[in-house]
């Protein structure tokens, strides 16, 4: 994968928009748009809440929740920090303090599921095997921190058991119908990706359960952390996805060359094009 696609497959944006091409993913897609005040405006007429976030980023950096709340009155959380506004202007004046010039994004706010009054979402891995068919080797809940708005586990979010976090929502066999349709979006979501970019191996995809259950996709990460499932009592599921990530690894060192190679063959080139020049004929001075 070259540097142009790379920069591409970090764009929030873009993967959105490689992810809305196709029909059964579409429904699952939150309404995302470029940052702007009148986006921020529509979009919080529309929905109430809304999730302002970096366009490239990880581990929920620079995230904020904005609402706007009875009475014409906004709000914004960022980290553990909560701030009241009685005017737009002087909330969009305020966010502004974090967006600077870097391009964000405005996303539909999801009302989580909760687990213990704290907010949850689920992280699935979508990994090639050894054929290099996609499979989802794994599934994780991701507990929110009590005061923060990410569940991220390098922002406080604690990985626990998924069925941990569903059994007081959903009986046993619908869980497991559950989990059988979110392996298959994520199936679905690699596969789709892959066609603009066919050499990746592996994609954790972010879903937010709404209270109807409807499987929302908040984002898709493809350089999912694999070490999260090592926090799981049972390590079969860490031992298939770590397992999994190494061949991922194994194939990447192969199919890209070293630095030191591509330097050597340049250094190669350079010396070849000075022997050649000085084997050159010098040209007759004409009498």
């Amino acid at each position: 994968m070259n540097s142009s696609q790379a920069q591409a497959l970090r764009s929030k944006w873009h993967k959105t928009q490689l992810l809305l091409q196709h029909g059964s993913i579409k429904p699952f897609v939150p309404e995302t748009r470029k940052y702007s005040k009148a986006n921020v405006k529509s979009m919080l007429e529309k929905y109430g809440m809304v999730y302002v976030k970096p366009e490239r980023g990880t581990f929920g950096k620079g995230v904020m929740k904005v609402e706007q709340e009875a009475g014409q009155r906004f709000a914004y959380q960022y980290e553990e920090k909560r701030l009241e506004f009685k005017h737009l202007d002087a909330l969009i004046t305020s966010l502004s303090k974090h967006t600077g010039k870097k391009s964000y994004l405005i996303q539909k706010g999801i009302h989580l599921l909760r687990h213990q009054n704290r907010y949850f979402d689920i992280r699935i891995m979508v990994q090639r095997n050894a054929k290099g068919s996609w499979e989802s080797t794994g599934i994780i809940g991701r507990l929110g921190h009590p005061r923060k708005i990410v569940t991220n586990y390098h922002s406080g979010g604690k990985p626990m058991a998924l069925e941990q976090l569903l059994k007081s929502h959903l009986s046993q066999s619908k869980q497991a119908e559950l989990v059988k349709k979110l392996n298959e979006l994520g199936i679905t979501i690699a596969t789709q990706l892959q066609k603009t970019y066919p050499k990746f191996r592996q994609i954790g995809v972010d879903i937010g359960l709404d209270h109807r259950f409807i499987p929302w996709i908040i984002e898709v990460n493809t350089k999912p952390d694999p070490y999260i499932f090592n926090q799981l009592t049972d390590k079969s599921m860490y031992r298939k996805v770590i397992s999994y990530w190494r061949l991922a690894n194994e194939k990447k060192k192969v199919a890209v060359p070293s630095k030191d190679k591509k330097n050597n063959n340049k250094n190669k080139d350079k010396i070849a094009n000075k022997v050649d020049h000085t084997n050159k004929e010098p040209k007759s001075k004409k009498g």
